[in-house]
C-alpha cells in the first residue's frame, strides 16, 4: 500500500468556509470524499500536509517512499495510471503547479522546511484530463461528472441488492443499492444519470429520485422528497422538500419542505423548515460569491449559484437566502426578510435584527449537544481548531468594532 500525502494548496483559502475545519482532501465530491477517491484508487493510505490547527487531528507521516499530491485535484483512472509511472524525486506539473510527486524522507523533509529541490519536474501530458476544485462554485459544476465516476469505481464487479417492486424505477441497470437500503413506493429516474445509495440509507415513501444521485450511508430522505441530480446526501445525512444540484457533506438537515438548489453545506448543519434559497437572479445575470482571501464579493462566471454553508451553520423556520450567499461556520440566522449575501463564521441574527457573536462556549455547548444526537463525541481537539477559526476570522464580525 502506498504511502499518499495529500497537501492543500493555495486554492484551500479560496474554499472557506468549507475548509475552515479540514483539509481539502476531506470534502465531498460525488459519492466519496476526495481523499476516499485517492484511496481506492491509487491502493493507498492518506495523511495530510495542512494547516497547522489541523494537524494534531490530521497529523501527517512520512515513510521512505512518499507520494504527494494536490488535494484539490480529482482522481481519474488515466491520471492515476500517469502518476503510478512517476520515479523517485520526479515532479509532475500541470501549467507550473505541482500535481504529484515522488519523495524519498530526505527530499520530503527538504520540501517542508522550503529547501530547493532537485526534481525532475514533467508536465502532465495534455491528453491525461484535469479537473480540479479551485472555487466554491466548482463543487456543483464537477458533480455530475464526479457521481458517475464513483459509480464506476464503486460498482464494478458488484451487485446491487434486490430492489423492491414497490418502486417505480426508470434505468434500473443504473441503480446500486448497498445493504440495508430501505425503500418503498418510491420513484427512480436513473436513464439521466446514475443513483447509489449507501448501506442503512432510508427514503421513504413518495420521495421521487432523479440521476445522478448520492446517498450517503445511513441517510434519511424524507416522505416526498424530491431530488434533481447532480445532487450528493452525504453519510448521516435528512434531506427533504426539493433539492436540486446540490451536496449535503454529512450529518447535516434539510429535512423540511422549501427549496435547496446549487448549495453545498457542509457538516452538522440545520436549515429551518420551508426555508428557501434563491439560485438564480431575478435578471439573469451573472452572480457573484464572498471570497474570504480577496475580501470582496468576486464574480463567478456563473448563471446559478446558491448557498454555500460552512459546518455547524444553521438557520431558522422560514428563511430566505438570497442567490450566492455564503455563511460561515457556526452562524446562525433567523428572522424575516433576506440576510446578507456574506455571514461570517459565529454570527448570531438575520435582516431585522441585526448580528452578535454567537458566545464560543455556548456554541460548543450546542455542538455537543447536536453531535451526541449521532453518538459522536464533541472532543477537546476539535474545540481547539473551532476556537482558531472563531479567533483567525472575527475581523469580518464588523459589529464587534463598534
Amino acid at each position: 500500500m502506498q504511502n499518499l500525502i495529500l497537501f492543500d494548496s493555495d486554492a484551500r483559502n479560496h474554499l472557506l468556509p468549507l475548509t475552515a475545519t479540514r483539509p481539502m482532501g476531506e470534502m465531498r465530491l460525488g459519492i466519496l470524499t476526495l481523499r476516499e477517491k485517492w484511496e481506492k484508487r491509487l491502493n493507498a493510505s492518506v495523511s495530510y500536509i495542512t494547516q497547522e490547527y489541523l494537524q494534531d487531528k490530521y497529523p501527517i507521516r512520512v515513510e521512505q517512499e512518499n507520494l504527494i499530491v494536490n488535494s484539490g485535484v480529482l482522481p481519474t483512472e488515466a491520471l492515476c495510471t500517469r502518476i503510478n509511472q512517476i520515479g523517485m524525486n520526479e515532479a509532475l506539473l500541470y501549467k507550473g503547479d505541482l500535481i504529484a510527486a515522488r519523495l524519498d524522507e530526505s527530499q520530503f523533509e527538504a520540501l517542508i522546511e522550503d529547501e530547493v529541490q532537485e526534481l525532475q519536474g514533467t508536465e502532465l501530458e495534455a491528453d491525461v484530463p484535469l479537473a480540479r476544485i479551485s472555487r466554491l462554485w466548482d463543487f456543483v459544476l464537477l458533480n455530475d461528472q464526479a457521481i458517475r465516476d464513483d459509480y464506476d469505481l464503486l460498482t464494478r464487479g458488484r451487485k446491487s441488492q434486490r430492489i423492491s417492486p414497490t418502486n417505480k424505477v426508470l434505468g434500473a441497470e443504473q441503480v446500486f443499492l448497498e445493504e440495508g437500503v430501505k425503500m418503498e413506493c418510491c420513484t427512480i429516474n436513473a436513464t439521466t444519470g446514475p443513483v447509489y445509495i449507501g448501506r442503512d440509507a432510508e427514503v421513504m415513501e413518495s420521495s421521487a429520485l432523479r440521476g445522478p444521485i448520492a446517498i450517503g450511508p445511513g441517510a434519511t430522505i424524507k416522505l416526498g422528497a424530491k431530488i434533481y441530480g447532480p445532487t450528493t446526501i452525504g453519510p448521516g445525512c435528512k434531506a427533504g422538500g426539493e433539492i436540486a444540484r446540490s451536496i449535503l457533506f454529512a450529518h447535516s438537515n434539510k429535512a423540511h419542505d422549501g427549496f435547496l438548489g446549487d448549495a453545498v453545506l457542509g457538516e452538522w448543519c440545520n436549515i429551518g423548515a420551508d426555508s428557501n434559497n434563491s439560485n438564480l437572479k431575478n435578471n439573469y445575470s451573472e452572480i457573484k460569491l464572498w471570497d474570504y482571501v480577496e475580501e470582496r464579493f468576486v464574480p463567478t462566471g456563473q448563471q446559478f449559484c446558491g448557498l454555500i454553508m460552512g459546518d455547524h451553520a444553521k438557520c431558522g423556520i422560514n428563511t430566505m437566502f438570497n442567490t450566492g450567499t455564503v455563511v460561515g461556520v457556526f452562524a446562525n440566522i433567523y428572522g424575516a426578510g433576506y440576510p446578507r449575501n456574506f455571514i461570517p463564521d459565529f454570527a448570531w441574527g438575520g435582516a431585522d435584527a441585526g448580528y452578535r457573536t454567537y458566545r464560543f462556549e455556548d456554541a460548543c455547548d450546542t455542538a455537543e449537544r447536536v453531535m451526541a444526537r449521532r453518538n459522536i463525541p464533541f472532543t477537546e481537539l476539535e474545540k481547539t481548531i473551532l476556537y482558531q477559526i472563531y479567533d483567525q476570522n472575527r475581523k469580518f464580525r464588523s459589529w464587534e468594532k463598534k
